[in-house]
């Protein structure tokens, strides 16, 4: 049975104008379009535009879908056996957010007694949230689904102790960079004490490390205004000369 592109839209709560998207950019075009140039859309049409479009709750970006399903190995119960997993976790990781707000306005209405601790947890969440909210499509798309939630079950296993010393460590990275911006030499020994604090700052969040992500997170560092502007507010022009610092740190180049 062919679909009428409006009858698809209607079916799956989308507009038309993304169905015509999808089919410009090649993630789902329809298996017939007639003489007449209308759009006609089979069943497989349909349960591919199911996983794109649960791929889109999940946060996907469409060029990392589009990357996906054309696979040609691409199963789509294994597909869907990982959205149930990843829909799960992020069920899990909700009702965690909203016995924590719980908490917290009990706490603040005077109605029950919050412990430091639970306070410390209450304050990883939204660390995560934030985190996720501004950058969370630029860093899934660079570095993937797995390791961004290891990275934030890091995160969320981390002591108040090691919380301390991650903001430490940041203030002395930026105390080195400072100086080191200074010589106008990224290749120099404080500009290279800098890019190595800075690694050393990233295992606290990061799971493993790599040399071509350090350098790739320093490359976005320079490409995205957002990071751009946390580092240059801390040392003015500081940004590239991190990120060349760093290239020099991993002997790697640009990517």
């Amino acid at each position: 049975m062919l679909r009428k592109i409006k009858e698809v839209a209607d079916l799956a709560g989308i507009s038309v104008r993304t169905l015509h998207h999808y089919d410009e950019i090649g993630l789902l075009s329809p298996e017939t379009t007639t003489d007449s140039g209308y759009r006609l859309y089979s069943e497989a049409d349909l349960e591919m535009l199911q996983q794109i479009l649960l791929f889109r709750e999940l946060d996907f970006p469409l060029k990392k879908i589009k990357e996906i399903i054309s696979k040609p190995n691409f199963d789509q119960v294994e597909a869907l056996t990982q959205h149930r997993n990843e829909i799960l976790e992020k069920r899990r990781y909700l009702d965690q957010v909203l016995i924590t707000i719980d908490k917290t306005m009990k706490h603040k209405r005077g109605e029950s007694h919050m412990t430091t601790e639970e306070k410390f947890e209450a304050f990883k969440e939204k660390m995560i949230e934030d985190n996720e909210e501004t950058y969370g499509e630029e860093i899934r798309e660079k570095y993937g689904e797995e390791t961004i939630e290891n990275s934030n079950a890091k995160i969320r296993g981390m002591s108040q102790a090691d919380y301390q010393a991650m903001v430490q460590l940041e203030k002395e990275l930026f105390d080195l960079l400072e100086k080191a911006y200074q010589t106008g030499d990224p290749a120099s020994d404080l500009a290279q004490q800098a890019a190595a604090k800075h690694k050393e700052w990233l295992m606290y969040s990061w799971s493993t490390y790599s040399k071509e992500a350090h350098v790739g997170l320093a490359e976005m560092y320079v490409a995205d205004e957002r990071f751009t502007a946390y580092y240059d507010k801390q040392v003015k022009n500081g940004t590239r000369f991190l990120r060349d610092a760093i290239l020099i740190f991993t002997g790697q180049e640009s990517v």
